[in-house]
């Protein structure tokens, strides 16, 4: 059943996928083309390389986490996570998938199922909190002009940014009142249940209650973690500005007509477009993704400047990292296979 799911994902991949580019080619096709072929082959590889730094800087990230639960875990296990993370957070539905895959490396890696599920849990609470303060910050700094200049796309970005600050501040008070949350979700669950949308309430109630005093506990244990929350929190603020700011170190390779002053602008709309993709459900965000980075950089580039940019940034940023994600969660189910394999046989040896 989860084959079938994971084929049905990838073939909607693909389908939107080509949606992007069939939006980003149908006008300009000719243009944006020989817009990329004017590329040397080394920018084309630094562009490459730059999104899959995001990537071993998350694992830098895993691995200060996972060493408050292996003295020995090593940046390599963390690099791992983070591109296991980011295939099956990729290949399914709003992201749901990347984490329970990342427990299942981890626990081959000699951290525990609960362990695993509160290095997750932290990395998720300290993510969610820099991003929402980051998009915060952008939003003072840029809202007149955007709000006034831009307002088509930019309430769209607010509505999304109201979802994604709604969710960290549910975290918070989860923690801060976690018995009224108990009466809550029972109550929920139990109209759910007289709807025939929840089958056994008092299974899902008790899953919800287990889940709800880990995340409690995690909150607890994140207060007397500090150095490790600091230097979690300022990696997260760099990961977060590599990311945002990838689309000017792409003008630039590119041989458009860009500068740091434009830094800020190329920031502030690299976060709208991550906080829109709130708005697509689908694996990868994909369709909407691409469709939100043109709509939104094309008020400060021209829309054959934009497409290219787009296309490049996205096989940066999701592409080439599903790849990457991909062979490595092969690589690790086929390396702890073969040794669980060579435990038994020293088993039956015995």
């Amino acid at each position: 059943m989860k084959k079938k799911s994971y084929i049905i994902n990838f073939l909607l991949i693909i389908g939107l996928t080509a949606f992007g580019l069939w939006l980003a080619l149908k006008d300009n096709f000719k243009e944006v083309l020989g817009l990329l072929g004017n590329i040397k082959w080394y920018a084309f590889l630094l562009i490459l390389v730059y999104g899959v730094m995001y990537y071993f800087l998350i694992g830098k990230i895993y691995q200060i986490l996972g060493k408050q639960h292996k003295k020995d875990y090593t940046y390599k296990e963390g690099a791992q996570i983070a591109f296991v993370g980011a295939f099956f957070s990729g290949i399914t539905p709003s992201a749901t998938g990347g984490q329970f895959a990342q427990a299942y490396i981890m626990k081959k890696q000699g951290i525990k199922i609960s362990s695993g599920a509160s290095i997750l849990w932290i990395d998720f609470i300290i993510y969610q909190s820099v991003m929402v303060a980051y998009s915060t910050i952008l939003m003072i700094l840029r809202f007149t002009y955007y709000y006034t200049e831009h307002s088509a796309f930019f309430l769209l970005v607010l509505i999304g940014y109201v979802v994604n600050s709604m969710v960290i501040l549910l975290l918070y008070t989860m923690a801060r009142f976690p018995k009224a949350y108990k009466k809550i979700s029972y109550w929920v669950v139990n109209l759910l249940h007289r709807l025939k949308i929840v089958k056994d309430p008092v299974a899902t109630i008790t899953k919800w209650n287990v889940q709800l005093e880990s995340f409690t506990s995690e909150i607890k244990n994140i207060k007397h973690q500090k150095k490790m929350v600091v230097k979690c929190v300022i990696l997260n603020i760099i990961r977060l500005t590599i990311l945002y700011i990838l689309p000017l170190f792409i003008g630039y390779l590119m041989g458009l007509d860009v500068n740091i002053s434009m830094a800020l602008d190329i920031i502030t709309m690299s976060a709208f477009v991550s906080i829109a993709n709130a708005f697509f459900p689908v694996p990868g965000a994909s369709g909407g993704t691409e469709a939100a980075f043109m709509l939104i950089f094309s008020t400060l580039f021209t829309s054959i400047e934009t497409n290219s940019m787009m296309i490049l940034w996205r096989f940066s940023t999701y592409h080439v990292i599903i790849l990457i994600g991909g062979l490595t969660f092969i690589y690790l189910k086929h390396k702890y296979d073969k040794l669980s394999n060579e435990i038994i046989s020293e088993e039956d040896y015995l």
